[in-house]
């Protein structure tokens, strides 16, 4: 038999409204932390691209010529997996040259401009670790079930790499900074697909907003359930369903959930169909589909009474134990052509300074293949910060060893044993966000095992 929770039945009934047309909304919205005062500041808004199944960081940023290594020496490890030198988007970090996958000149572009910066070998770590120690079997200083899909996931988006978590990063953050929000008639985080812990806090929860479904008009795929506008009899039948008082304290509450999200739905369908919005973006395109759903909600954002957002947009298909090159090549294009476009969106809307996007995985690939055309799933890999307020163009972390067996690597296949954490990027993004940096511990509870809380690579 299967034993449903209250939270079960919650977030379900969520998903069910979310089916029928509406925004999906779970939470104690409005009721402010007592720990948490008001910021001051502007407008600020974090976007999480979460590229799920692991991408394949080795063939996302390549070493060409630098003071450590080379291409050959990247050649000699991937094998059959190398991208040909010739095909790599140049980009410098100092004297040192490096290469983009050749699928993502938008990138390289922003790169060069600098807007967008590369954090190398970052990864889920209990605390600082080379490459004897993780070979001493020590479990303790090892985030568990390390090259699980599932456990990796829950682990990037909840910050605690070994243990059992009830909420995520993104929403903690947010559970902080309610009372920049204090006016808001919306909830401060929103998510455009599926989102695991990273949005779920202790006080506030996500709001669904799904992108524009194919060959329907309108700004995104929201809309009030079917035919209640345009039918007073259904809408008043549906009115009495939801309020209906019939003793079961766990219905009610299912269609308190209702109600509220068929609110918010309303509020910002209303709202959406007002936007001014021109920015293009790619067609056939998931990504940019959801970048562009992110940017209209930013764009109504004053009417929401919102001053600080965090957005969570999952893109997948990353889980390249086959076909790698191609199926690579299809995903980095997308995700390149997606985030410019995105960028561009924020220049328009005036708040490009005020909008940071960053990459998450839940972890990188082997350098060594997985037969001829795969990989394998690994550890450290190489992720992204774009944003007018990104200090780019140059690369943070450390850039590992590509030599099989070597001090950066867990085994001998190029399984990369991170040099930055993950605790350190994300505090690094939330102090950018207003976090304080006593607030931390509360976030991301193990960021006093490392040396730098933050990483430089916001102003």
């Amino acid at each position: 038999m299967l034993i449903r929770t209250r939270r079960d039945f919650l977030r379900d009934t969520v998903r069910t409204a979310t089916a029928l047309g509406a925004t999906s909304m779970l939470s104690k919205f409005g009721t402010m932390n007592a720990l948490a005062a008001p910021t001051s500041g502007g407008y600020q808004a974090l976007v999480c691209i979460f590229l799920s199944g692991g991408n394949d960081g080795h063939n996302t940023v390549i070493p060409v010529s630098t003071a450590q290594q080379n291409y050959s020496l990247y050649a000699q490890g991937r094998q059959g997996l190398a991208l040909a030198q010739g095909s790599l988007l140049p980009i410098a970090h100092g004297n040192d040259v490096y290469g983009l996958h050749p699928s993502m000149p938008e990138m390289q572009q922003l790169y060069n401009q600098g807007t967008m910066a590369v954090l190398a070998n970052v990864g889920n770590l209990v605390q600082p670790l080379n490459r004897d120690a993780y070979l001493t079997n020590n479990l303790a200083i090892v985030p568990s079930a390390l090259f699980s899909h599932s456990d990796q996931s829950s682990q990037w988006q909840s910050a605690i790499p070994n243990g059992i978590a009830s909420s995520g990063w993104g929403g903690r953050i947010t559970d902080l900074m309610q009372g920049t929000n204090s006016s808001a008639v919306f909830p401060p985080i929103t998510i455009t697909s599926d989102c695991g812990l990273f949005c779920t806090g202790q006080q506030t929860f996500p709001a669904t907003v799904p992108p524009p479904i194919p060959g329907f008009p309108g700004a995104t795929g929201m809309a009030t359930i079917t035919g209640i506008q345009n039918a007073p009899a259904t809408a008043a039948g549906m009115q009495q369903l939801l309020t209906f008082d019939n003793g079961l304290q766990l219905v009610q509450a299912g269609n308190a959930v209702i109600t509220r999200g068929n609110n918010y739905a309303n509020t910002l369908t209303g709202l959406l169909q007002k936007s001014t919005l021109t920015t293009a973006f790619p067609a056939n395109n998931p990504l940019a589909a959801q970048l562009q759903t992110v940017a209209n909600v930013m764009s109504v954002r004053s009417q929401l009474g919102l001053t600080r957002q965090i957005f969570f947009c999952d893109f997948g298909s990353f889980d390249t134990h086959g076909a790698q090159l191609e199926t690579q090549q299809a995903l980095l294009q997308q995700l390149s052509q997606a985030v410019l476009a995105f960028y561009q969106a924020t220049q328009e809307l005036g708040i490009a300074q005020s909008v940071t996007t960053f990459t998450a995985s839940e972890f990188g690939r082997t350098l060594n293949p997985s037969g001829t055309d795969g990989s394998d799933h690994a550890w450290g890999n190489h992720h992204f910060i774009l944003g007018g307020g990104v200090k780019g163009g140059t690369f943070y972390g450390t850039f590992p060893s590509l030599v099989l067996g070597s001090e950066n690597d867990a085994n001998s296949r190029g399984t990369l044993i991170p040099t930055t954490a993950l605790a350190q990027y994300g505090a690094t993004l939330a102090q950018w966000f207003g976090v304080s940096a006593a607030n931390l511990p509360s976030v991301f509870p193990n960021i006093g095992s490392f040396s730098a809380s933050n990483l430089g690579f916001l102003g």
